[in-house]
């Protein structure tokens, strides 16, 4: 580590100026898509390394998760901009974070469950205070251990699992996607209903 290193409020690590400015840039790119409103909060657990992986990213070439979380969200990109998909996710209410907002460097994934344990206060504190979301989906199988703490009471939401798991989009985008499109439309037709 050198003197510029500083520590990013994305991932709680020592970072390098360049680290530094990824993180901001992928932080203005969410940003932009914010609903004023969440109504579902999809947690994964490590941002993506690469853009086209990154739901946010403006060249809208998605693939792995953010493909999976479009598709699973019930948004058609074909014939879309990159602008006009990720509005429809927004309209959806749908916000997408990560317990590590920045991608992990070569070799800190023997670190990952101390990381993501060391990262966790900081996220529940601002799921409570500042996202509110009417339910939280987290969306990796990293996070199984973690399902206590984030079902413990302490998330004025509703926890949405996968036959009492995380939905699993790190490891198996298909069947994990698919199954998400469907928790996710049987949600909203119960919204639907209490409101008839």
């Amino acid at each position: 580590m050198s003197q510029a290193d500083l520590c990013c409020d994305g991932c709680g690590r020592l970072a390098s100026p360049q680290h530094i400015a990824r993180r901001l840039q992928r932080l203005e790119w969410t940003t932009r898509y914010r609903p004023v409103h969440i109504a579902t909060l999809l947690l994964g657990s490590v941002a993506p390394q690469s853009d086209a992986e990154f739901l946010y990213s403006p060249a809208g070439e998605w693939a792995g998760e953010a493909k999976a979380l479009l598709a699973a969200a019930g948004v058609t990109v074909a014939g879309k901009s990159a602008e006009a998909a990720l509005a429809e996710f927004q309209r959806g209410g749908f916000l997408l974070t990560h317990v590590l907002e920045c991608p992990l460097d070569e070799g800190v994934g023997d670190n990952l469950q101390q990381l993501i344990a060391d990262r966790l206060p900081a996220v529940l504190a601002r799921i409570r205070r500042s996202l509110k979301p009417k339910r939280l989906v987290p969306i990796s199988r990293t996070l199984e251990q973690f399902l206590p703490v984030l079902s413990s009471g302490d998330l004025p939401c509703a926890i949405l699992l996968d036959r009492q798991k995380p939905f699993a989009l790190d490891v198996d985008t298909g069947e994990s996607a698919n199954r998400l499109r469907e928790a996710l439309g049987a949600q909203s037709a119960s919204a639907r209903q209490s409101f008839s």
